[in-house]
């Protein structure tokens, strides 16, 4: 199994890094394993958070809501290639729930809904790797 963090809890990950304006994160991607999650899963170098954050400051974070954004965006990509079902988190999904949501749980809620997107993926490549290992 390649992936042990399947279940992490999206709602209290986003309660968190919000009421830590963002620095949670910068500890929990690098050091929680998703960001290397992340590159496994969508095949590809990501910008690190902590230079998406900081180049948040002075946009207003807006730079570090769009890469977010974008990574939902990829990651819900991912996901229906694979065929998992929805519902997934896209990138206005992401968007507008920080946005527009953002003084009613919205960054939580959107956080929630990536990480159930990215649980289910993650899930769904542990499955397709024992599928392979058993037939080998």
């Amino acid at each position: 199994m390649r992936f042990k963090h399947t279940s992490r809890p999206g709602f209290l990950l986003g309660f968190i890094d919000f009421f830590t304006a963002g620095i949670f994160f910068l500890l929990y991607m690098p050091f929680g394993g998703l960001q290397d999650e992340l590159e496994d899963i969508l095949g590809h170098k990501v910008m690190p958070y902590w230079k998406a954050y900081l180049l948040g400051i002075p946009t207003l974070f807006i730079y570090t809501l769009v890469w977010m954004a974008r990574m939902a965006e990829e990651l819900k990509g991912k996901a229906i290639e694979l065929g998992v079902e929805g519902p997934y988190t896209s990138w206005w999904h992401m968007f507008g729930w920080n946005v527009f949501g953002l003084l009613l749980f919205g960054p939580m809620v959107a956080t929630k809904r990536f990480f159930d997107t990215l649980n289910r993926v993650e899930k769904a490549l542990n499955a397709l790797e024992s599928e392979g290992s058993t037939e080998a």
